[in-house]
């Protein structure tokens, strides 16, 4: 009985142990993520919205930039600490040297909406590509420097390097997850054409998981993109929901009506169930890492089945990796720059 106890004592033990170690852990992250946040205080990405600007926004039309602003890498402290040692660019982003990068704030909806572009120093008219990050829920600061990381960390910056104009939504404040919210994406379309190096005729589009499915609905649009390419993006919402269930509460306080039309509104924002309304002037490379525990990559076989049934004009590709494509940054980044090269 004595031995029962004992252990009973040393499980015990060992849970407050790991349940304080956890603690820490999350605690830290928490603590580390506000100290990003708080780094970034005096910087461009920082910047609030005056009385003034407030009021000329509203004479604006869909599209029109309000402002447009220079970003210093080196002043993102979060990001110059991945990107550079002793304050030098690593030698594997010694290419963001040919590139500017710019905070803009457009007009989209009723709404002055954050963007974040890149575009090469040289002179000259560039093809253009929309970036749709993942993620949701960001606001201010935190919604544009998560803009620029992805940018930055997902390829895109090598492809504008190339010769590309990059610009990415941080889509509205008040985020509907795939409703009125693809209109920040559309509208910065338009921005482009207030942009003397963008060649606007050239348009393609890129999205990463959650961007994925805006770039689903966007092909909706027809006449709009020539080629699109979706990383990890979900095709299907209700089989995703089932496998991460703490997704089921980021659809709940975000996607409007879904109390009452739950079905209805996943489907809308699911692109089997309109594979058939995708603009068919239009390609598209989907690739997806068969080791991705955020999207399930049968989501990325199950729009493959629908495109290849009406005869789209698509590509899979499948890269043993996992949902933010770990280990092939330099594999990518190729593949990216051969497609839209080759379809731009």
């Amino acid at each position: 009985m004595k031995t029962v106890k004992q252990i009973g004592k040393i499980v015990l033990g060992l849970v407050i142990i790991a349940g304080l170690f956890i603690g820490f852990k999350v605690g830290y992250a928490y603590y580390s993520s506000y100290q990003d946040l708080k780094s970034l205080d005096n910087t461009v990405l920082a910047a609030e919205l005056t009385a003034s600007e407030i009021a000329r926004g509203e004479s604006l039309t869909d599209g029109e930039i309000l402002y447009k602003r220079p970003i210093d890498l080196s002043t993102i402290e979060p990001l110059w600490k991945k990107i550079a040692d002793n304050d030098t660019l690593k030698a594997n982003f010694k290419y963001l040297d040919a590139l500017n990068f710019f905070s803009v704030v457009y007009k989209s909806d009723s709404l002055l909406v954050n963007g974040i572009f890149a575009e090469p120093k040289e002179d000259g008219e560039f093809p253009v590509i929309i970036f749709n990050r993942g993620g949701n829920k960001k606001v201010g600061k935190e919604s544009r420097m998560s803009t620029l990381f992805s940018l930055i960390l997902s390829s895109s910056a090598q492809v504008a390097k190339e010769g590309y104009v990059i610009l990415a939504p941080c889509y509205r404040e008040n985020d509907k997850f795939g409703g009125r919210d693809i209109n920040d994406v559309l509208n910065l379309i338009k921005t482009a054409e207030y942009l003397p190096k963008a060649n606007v005729a050239r348009l393609g589009m890129m999205g990463w998981s959650r961007g994925g499915m805006m770039t689903y609905l966007s092909l909706k649009r027809p006449g709009l993109i020539k080629t699109a390419v979706v990383v990890n993006g979900p095709t299907d919402l209700q089989p995703l929901l089932t496998e991460r269930p703490e997704m089921e509460m980021v659809c709940h306080q975000l996607i409007p009506n879904y109390s009452e039309n739950k079905e209805e509104e996943l489907q809308k924002r699911s692109v089997v169930y309109w594979t058939e309304e995708l603009d068919k002037n239009a390609s598209l490379l989907i690739l997806c890492g068969t080791e991705d525990e955020q999207v399930n990559p049968n989501q990325a076989h199950k729009i493959a089945d629908r495109l290849a049934a009406i005869e789209y004009d698509y590509t899979l590709r499948e890269f043993k990796t996992d949902h933010k494509f770990t280990g092939k940054s330099e594999e990518l980044s190729k593949l990216l720059i051969d497609w839209f090269d080759t379809t731009l």
